[in-house]
């Protein structure tokens, strides 16, 4: 299914069609600022061979030297135990921010959904349209098919972090959601809330720009969401990973 499609009429359950969504101009404004500088990092080499090989380490490092893993190889793979736990809970059209090589997008697709990916690196992007799902090349931040009709928003594998201001993110993704959609979020098991400046780094000397990103754990998520108009949530904890569903 292309992106083309996604944003076509679409039947309800109850047969009625949806207005057809349309495709924003690209004369419209993109991102600036935090989310753009973090868009060019990751657009970085040692992100984007990471994703072509399949294959670490790779590693988000803080100004202190702290690592952060990233799982690449789990990213390339088919979905696990607790990325079903994902997609059980996906309902209408999925949005998934940051969708990296798709594991999610493709699953969704070959399973009958409508669903979209979104990433700022042509390679995730290339990766998912192999695998058989739907994705752009764009920040969340910019203009988006279908703004304001996605039942479920994902913003899983850490990617609340996405711009380092948690907040605007939340927002973003309650202005993408519909009125009754959903917004799934993967949290860090730790009970952190911070933002710092990071690079990625493949741990042989190779990094790309430093940019902008945030951690939040379930308690911190939780804290922020009611300020951008999600007031209802539940966690859930599957495979030593932590989520939180988010509703109006």
């Amino acid at each position: 299914m292309t992106a083309a499609q996604l944003t076509g009429p679409a039947r309800t359950g109850s047969g009625r069609t949806e207005p057809a969504a349309t495709e924003p101009a690209a004369t419209e404004p993109a991102a600036t600022g935090p989310a753009a500088a973090s868009a060019l990092a990751w657009q970085a080499d040692p992100y984007a061979d990471a994703l072509r090989t399949g294959r670490g380490p790779l590693y988000l490092r803080r100004t202190d030297g702290w690592l952060l893993p990233l799982d690449v190889e789990r990213w390339c793979a088919e979905p696990d135990e607790a990325d079903e736990g994902v997609l059980t809970r996906c309902r209408g059209p999925v949005l998934d921010i940051g969708c990296g090589p798709g594991r999610l997008v493709a699953t969704l697709a070959a399973r009958g959904h409508r669903a979209l990916g979104v990433d700022v690196t042509p390679e995730a992007v290339a990766r998912t349209t192999r695998a058989g799902g739907s994705a752009l090349c764009r920040s969340v931040f910019d203009p988006l098919p279908a703004e304001g009709r996605w039942g479920t928003v994902l913003l899983i594998d850490g990617n609340i972090g996405i711009g380092g201001d948690p907040a605007a993110l939340l927002r973003r993704a309650a202005r993408l959601a519909s009125p009754v959609g959903t917004l799934l979020v993967e949290v860090a098991t730790a009970d952190v809330d911070e933002r710092v400046d990071v690079h990625v780094d493949d741990g042989r000397g190779g990094h790309g720009a430093p940019f902008r990103w945030a951690r939040l754990g379930a308690r911190a998520l939780r804290a922020a969401a009611p300020d951008a108009g999600w007031t209802r949530s539940v966690s859930w904890q599957v495979a030593g990973r932590s989520f939180v569903t988010l509703r109006r």
